[in-house]
C-alpha cells in the first residue's frame, strides 16, 4: 500500500499537470482546497518535488507552484522510492537499501529471499512502464505481469 504522502504526491502533480504552466502557476492553497491535502503535509510534499526536479516554482504576487515538461516521462518508481523508499519487501532484497537479515541463517541459500526478489523484479517491471502521463492522460498501463 503507498503512503498518504505518495497519494498526495500523485494528486498534486496531477493537478499541477492539468492546470499549471510556467506562465500559470499555481498556490499550494488551491492545490490543498481542490484536492483535499492539508496544506502543510502539501508544502512538504512540493517541496520534495522540487527538490527531485519535478515541479518548480516563482515566487512573487503570481507566484506558485508549475510541473516540469519532462515530469510525463517519470515513472512511478522514481516517485514511489522518493517518497515511500524500498520497493522490497525485505532489506536483504533490496537492490537501494540492503541490509542483512539478522535472524537469516545462510541468506545464500534462503528461499524466502529468492522469492521476494523475484516479486521485487517484477513489481519493479511493472512500476517502470507506469509513467507520469499514463495517470495524468488516464491511459492504460501496458503492465506485463510474465516474467
Amino acid at each position: 500500500m503507498i503512503s498518504k504522502k505518495m497519494k498526495y504526491a500523485l494528486k498534486a502533480l496531477t493537478y499541477l499537470y492539468k492546470h499549471s504552466n510556467k506562465d500559470h502557476c499555481i498556490r499550494t492553497q488551491e492545490i490543498s482546497e481542490n484536492e483535499k491535502i492539508p496544506k502543510k503535509f502539501l508544502e512538504q510534499i512540493l517541496l520534495d518535488l522540487k527538490k527531485s526536479g519535478l515541479v518548480n516554482s516563482k515566487q512573487g504576487n503570481v507566484g506558485g507552484y508549475y510541473i516540469m515538461k519532462h515530469t510525463e516521462k517519470a515513472t512511478i518508481k522514481e516517485i514511489y522510492r522518493l517518497f515511500d523508499g524500498p520497493i522490497a519487501l525485505v532489506p536483504c532484497a533490496s537492490l537501494n537499501y540492503y541490509e542483512t537479515c539478522d535472524d537469516c541463517v545462510d541468506e545464500a541459500t534462503c528461499s524466502i529471499k529468492k522469492q521476494l526478489i523475484i516479486i521485487r523484479d517484477q513489481t519493479l517491471a511493472a512500476m517502470e512502464q507506469v509513467t507520469l502521463s499514463t495517470i495524468f492522460n488516464g491511459e492504460p498501463a501496458n503492465v506485463s505481469t510474465q516474467s
